[in-house]
């Protein structure tokens, strides 16, 4: 569920520099080697970065659905195109299976997809920038 709170620009500043260093980390990470971590990596500093705008929007999220609730909430108040909103939702759903199935992604969706993903890293990155201002 999205409940209302304060608006936090500190805790925001400190998800946003979270996610940079996943993103720093992924960098040396062998990608075809190493696909699901490098999904779940991907997938940790996007969530890091959503919460981060949630909080900047005086939101935050809690309980059952709350990853799910908040992709369609910051695709909604950040603009994103459906086809990455339902990227997003398939991440959260790898993600997922990989902690609590084992389950191991094959390295083409990391190719097929990795220019999205840093795409809507980066923007996600400018929504917090310019909110910080």
């Amino acid at each position: 569920m999205i409940i209302d709170t304060r608006v936090d620009k500190g805790m925001a500043k400190s998800l946003a520099k979270m996610a940079d260093i996943t993103m720093e980390r992924l960098k040396t990470t062998d990608k075809e080697k190493y696909p699901a971590n490098t999904l779940t990596d991907y997938y940790d500093a996007l969530h890091k970065l959503m919460e981060a705008i949630a909080l900047l929007h005086g939101k935050k999220t809690k309980g059952e659905g709350a990853h799910q609730e908040l992709i369609d909430y910051i695709a909604k108040t950040s603009k994103l195109d459906e086809q990455i909103r339902q990227l997003l939702q398939q991440m959260r759903e790898y993600r997922n299976r990989i902690h609590y199935e084992g389950f191991n992604i094959n390295k083409n969706y990391i190719q097929l997809n990795e220019s999205k993903i840093t795409e809507t890293i980066l923007k996600l990155k400018e929504a917090i920038t310019s909110q910080l201002k």
